[in-house]
Formats: structure tokens, sequence, C-alpha cells
């Protein structure tokens, strides 16, 4: 039996500037066919006015920073980053290439509500389905904590959302804590900017080109920074010392493979179509 430590959700909420902070465990495959699960700890944020969703080690990184004077920055492309309005199905996500960018999309959530139920912990939870970004998905949800939120991009429940997973079992989301926060938490440092630049405004449209033109040279950065340094020094990439340019066609190659191979998006439908190999 899974353990809780929901320490106020079963009274009323009492002050309209405190963050409700919620950590989900996220269990997922970039990768359809690996054997394993990578697990990653994600915060649902519900502050007065919106919601943000983002990796637990943003929050960290960002206490670290603030203690020690630094602008560390870090990120993984494989976990979901966005926020959104309450109430509201239009997300604003966050996506790193060379640069951060942030596309806003509609995502209304049909839900369909079952009689079926369980207990989990002292939660009695209520079943839901729906099909959305072209996987079916299965809902638990609790009635008594009247925040029509969870993970990710699934909300409009009445009630909060404890755990969500697709019928494949490639994705899930379980509620394992949550607590509040006396303030909103700022983000501005970590979420809606990366190493001090702020996130560039594009369409889907847009994004989907520039991350072909990656997939395509997925290596220019580093070759430029070769080419500049005119073989002095040492200068490696993935692990393997560079010392001629010829090099990068091999690691390019591998690069390709791997993202071919990392193409299981939580949205199936925005799996990005890449060219084939030659």
């Amino acid at each position: 039996m899974k353990k809780f430590c929901l320490f106020f959700l079963l009274f009323s909420i009492v002050s309209n500037a405190q963050t409700h902070r919620f950590i989900y465990e996220y269990r997922f495959k970039s990768d359809s066919l690996a054997k394993e699960f990578t697990k990653e700890n994600m915060i649902l944020d519900i502050n007065p006015e919106e919601v943000k969703f983002y990796p637990y080690f943003f929050a960290e990184n960002d206490s670290i920073n603030k203690t020690t004077n630094n602008r560390n920055s870090s990120w993984d492309d494989a976990l979901p980053v966005l926020k959104r309005n309450r109430n509201a199905n239009k997300n604003t996500s966050y996506v790193l290439l060379n640069d951060l960018f942030r596309i806003q999309t509609e995502d209304p959530i049909h839900w369909n509500l079952s009689t079926e139920t369980k207990e989990v912990g002292n939660y009695h939870l209520q079943k839901a389905t729906t099909t959305f970004g072209g996987r079916n998905w299965v809902a638990w949800f609790n009635t008594e904590i009247t925040l029509s939120e969870g993970p990710y991009k699934f909300r409009g429940l009445p009630g909060l959302i404890f755990e969500v997973a697709d019928d494949q079992n490639y994705f899930s989301f379980n509620l394992v804590k949550s607590y509040q926060l006396k303030s909103t938490y700022d983000t501005s440092e970590f979420l809606e900017s990366f190493a001090g630049q702020k996130a560039i405004p594009i369409t889907e449209k847009l994004l989907l080109k520039k991350q072909i033109e990656l997939f395509n040279d997925p290596l220019q950065d580093f070759k430029e920074n070769f080419k500049n340094s005119k073989g002095e020094g040492s200068f490696s990439v993935m692990g393997i010392k560079i010392k001629t340019l010829d090099q990068f066609k091999e690691l390019t190659a591998m690069t390709q493979e791997r993202m071919r191979k990392d193409n299981n998006p939580i949205e199936l439908d925005k799996a990005i179509q890449y060219p084939k190999s030659k």
C-alpha cells in the first residue's frame, strides 16, 4: 500500500497567497523498447492564479543557487515543464534546444467518469478515463480535495488527481507527498528562463522545424568549437577524444540513432517523424 504525506489535504485552504505543492513520482519510457523505466520526482505547484509543473531538481538547484549566490542552470529534455492559469486548458510548455522556447497549446481533456472506486491509504479515489495525445489514460482522483488539477496537462476532474497512467504502462504519475508554502514560489530564474535568458515564444510548427534541423546536425555547436580550437588543447565529445573533424560523422550517426529511439513522448501524436537513415 502506498504511503502519502498529504498533511493538509483534508482541511480547508486558508490563504489565497499560499502555494499548494504536490510531489508526483513520474515513471516513463522515452524509448518504448527499453526494459527499465526512468523515475523522476515532479512538482505541481498550485498557486492562487496559475499552476506550474516541473522537475523537483529545478527547485533543489534554485535553492542551492540562492544559498551560494550562484546561477547554475540544469535541464532534462525528457521531463515536461509547463504552466497554465488556474481552471484553464491553455498550457505554456517550455522546450530547450539551442535556446529555451515556449509554446502555447489548447489542451481540453474530456473525461469519462466511472463508478469504480478504490481506497489508497486513507483516501477514497474515483476512476476516470480519457483519450488524450494519442493515448488512452486512466486517472484516480479524490473529490474531498476540491482542486480540479493534476500532473502534466491532466486536469478538469471534480477533485485532485492522485494517479494517472496510460493503458500501455509507458507513463504514470503517482502522488507521493504534499505540503504548503507560505507564499507563491518564484520560478522566474529557472522555469521561464534558462541561464539568464528568457524563453522565446514560438509556434509548434516552427518548433518542429527546429527539432528536425537539430536532428540533421545535432553536433553543430561542437564542430564549430572544434574548428575554432584549431586542434589546440584537449577536446572531447560523448567521452571520446576528438582529433579530426571526420570523427564527427560517426558521432552524429550515433546521436541521431539515440534521438530516433528516445522518441516516445507523452503525447504520442506529437512524436517527431525524423528522416530515415541513408
